[in-house]
């Protein structure tokens, strides 16, 4: 039943059961076919999937999904976030959303919305192909560690570990793109396109220019990533049990994939307004040469950092829930597993009394 010796100290930690206090029963174990289960889904993976769960080949569809869930959707809002991050390091001049898109137009034209769509799309896809192929790798291999009853009882703080750890390495991927994308938007004359900006930031500031910015992406990003997949598990969960008239099993496929956009933005404004402050340090410390993140925050203010919210909450909603829409399009597409929301083991059921 204890496969090595850390499974084995996982599962005797202190901090293993946070509702019951579970002990161990001594049970005939039934036959198992070597197939694996998430979470402790009740659903055993469909004859039709193309390939194993947790296989290298699922890892790597699921990073290419992310590829473009993250890379698409982030690059077809460019001329929402290039207003965004101009209200952001300079509110004295385009003073609200509307305002913003006036006077970038009537300054630059309609191609001036499009300016760093090139950074944005090599670094959002660099960034999905991370969080998303990593998140289904830590979630994986946390889930081994605690077992099936603990990974149920912890699921939510496995959720949040999983994506955490994806996001710091996501992050450091994302980082030489974004500082490109900001100081293209946010620095008018600085440079127009990614070939002309990343050799004179380089030639400037040297390789520190493109990471400079990577302590507070990291501020910003993995408390949204945190949210953005802890949130959107626990809404598919409640919405299938409470909301949806009929279990995931009988759902149609496209019925299923409305119930993954719907979790998504809810899921997107919560991780709008958690990762809002950091995002407006991020924007301003990439426009301003030598700056440091606690010089910058002190520099906003605490009304100074909220400025730009409204934009970013319609922003991310509509991005989170395109992304988990497009995100697990791709698995439905190319058949992978998907397990249903998490139910109970029968195991701990029974050992909570709560079958006979």
């Amino acid at each position: 039943m204890y496969p090595t010796t850390l499974t084995q100290l996982a599962r005797a930690n202190p901090f293993s059961a946070p509702l019951f206090t579970l002990q161990k029963v001594e049970e005939p174990q039934p036959h198992t076919t070597g197939q694996k289960r998430s979470l402790a889904a009740a659903a055993v993976s469909d004859s039709g999937d193309s390939c194993e769960f947790g296989s290298l080949k699922y890892y790597a569809l699921c990073g290419f999904g992310g590829i473009l869930s993250c890379g698409l959707t982030h690059t077809a809002v460019v001329p929402l976030d290039l207003v965004k991050c101009r209200l952001q390091v300079d509110p004295a001049k385009y003073q609200s959303i509307f305002k913003g898109f006036s006077v970038t137009i009537k300054e630059d034209g309609m191609r001036g919305l499009a300016k760093g769509w090139a950074p944005t799309f090599f670094g959002y896809s660099m960034q999905g192909l991370c969080k998303f192929g990593f998140y289904e790798v830590f979630k994986i291999f946390y889930g081994d560690l605690l077992g099936e009853e603990n990974a149920y009882l912890w699921r939510t703080s496995l959720y949040l570990a999983a994506s955490a750890s994806a996001e710091f390495f996501a992050d450091i991927a994302l980082a030489p793109m974004e500082a490109c994308k900001v100081r293209i938007q946010t620095q008018p004359g600085y440079a127009n396109t990614l070939r002309e900006c990343a050799p004179k930031m380089y030639a400037e500031e040297g390789l520190w220019a493109f990471y400079k910015g990577v302590v507070p992406l990291w501020m910003r990003q993995i408390p949204y990533t945190m949210m953005k997949f802890a949130c959107f598990e626990r809404t598919v969960e409640l919405l299938y049990k409470y909301v949806v008239p009929k279990p995931r099993s009988e759902c149609s496929k496209p019925e299923q994939l409305v119930v993954t956009f719907v979790a998504g933005y809810i899921a997107g404004v919560f991780c709008a307004i958690v990762s809002h402050p950091a995002d407006s340090v991020v924007s301003v410390l990439n426009k301003e040469k030598g700056s440091t993140a606690m010089q910058v925050l002190k520099k906003l203010g605490p009304k100074g950092v909220w400025k730009g919210l409204v934009a970013r909450i319609i922003m991310i909603g509509t991005l989170t829930a395109l992304q988990w829409f497009i995100y697990d399009s791709v698995k439905v597409y190319f058949r992978l597993p998907r397990p249903p929301p998490p139910e109970m083991p029968e195991s701990l059921k029974k050992k909570l009394g709560l079958t006979e």
